[in-house]
């Protein structure tokens, strides 16, 4: 017999109904994350959630392990020290995509680059959310933000594919509508070693919807979902077919030594001069 867990006993107590707008899948995301927590054994005192500033920033205000909201664009940089100074702590980041990728980007590429062993889980909804809705990183060629109002002449960043040039042991993407798979994707990237990135590509009715004129939440949500393909289904397609749509699932998983790791060897050698 299958059970669900509900994750209740890592929420907060009176901090709902929360502050984010109808149809974000911000909710969602944190459902599936306090889930994954319940059913992994995740216990309070030996885990911290780390948010940078943002929609998905407001997370850590929702759940009772240890915290730290830090500076916009920084959350991985305070992770890193976390975890390199007490690897036993279970470090979990809680990142937008202009938190992520376009104001901490650097900071993105050498976590992945040192492979630390934190779980990076980047809500990513084409736009600055919290702030009115501005161009970021992720928008995509052609379309209307608050500060792109002619559209945007720029190319968007794939967060997965620098995730796994870059050095990360485990990359997934999944979306709200995809909530069992997405929690799957989110306990396997808690479970490995290493640095391990899961996007999740969510609406912002708010911002980029209205722009976009993407219609009421659901039928933004279900747009997102038509877009959301398996990797292998998105693997057959040619070049010129897979635009507007991308790939779901697990994208990397592999096992190289993380940071920690190799700090241990690095510091052992040098005990024995």
């Amino acid at each position: 017999m299958t059970v669900f867990t509900s994750g209740l006993r890592y929420l907060k107590e009176g901090v709902t109904p929360h502050m984010w707008c109808p149809g974000c899948g911000n909710g969602i995301v944190l459902s599936t994350l306090l889930r994954a927590f319940e059913e992994l054994g995740y216990r309070n005192e030996e885990t911290v959630v780390v948010t940078g500033i943002g929609c998905w920033g407001k997370a850590d205000d929702y759940v009772v392990t240890n915290g730290f909201h830090g500076t916009h664009g920084r959350a991985l940089a305070f992770a890193t020290g976390m975890k390199a100074f007490n690897p036993r702590l279970n470090v979990v980041v809680l990142m937008g995509d202009g938190d992520c990728i376009t104001i901490g980007g650097n900071h993105f590429i050498h976590a992945a680059r040192r492979n630390i062993d934190v779980t990076a889980i980047v809500v990513n909804n084409l736009n600055y959310g919290m702030t009115g809705g501005q161009v970021s990183g992720t928008t995509p060629f052609g379309m209307f933000t608050s500060t792109t109002t002619y559209t945007n002449p720029e190319r968007d960043l794939d967060i997965c594919a620098i995730a796994e040039v870059a050095g990360a042991n485990y990359v997934a993407r999944g979306t709200p509508w995809h909530g069992f798979e997405l929690e799957a994707n989110i306990k396997e990237a808690l479970n490995k070693r290493g640095f391990s990135v899961v996007e999740v590509m969510s609406p912002c009715p708010t911002h980029y919807g209205k722009y976009n004129r993407m219609g009421t939440p659901v039928e933004m949500l279900k747009k997102i979902r038509e877009m959301a393909l398996p990797k292998e289904e998105y693997a057959r397609l040619s070049p010129s077919q897979k635009e507007g749509y991308f790939p779901i699932g697990k994208l990397v998983d592999r096992d190289d030594p993380d940071f920690n790791t190799r700090y241990d060897e690095v510091r052992s050698r040098a005990m024995k001069g």
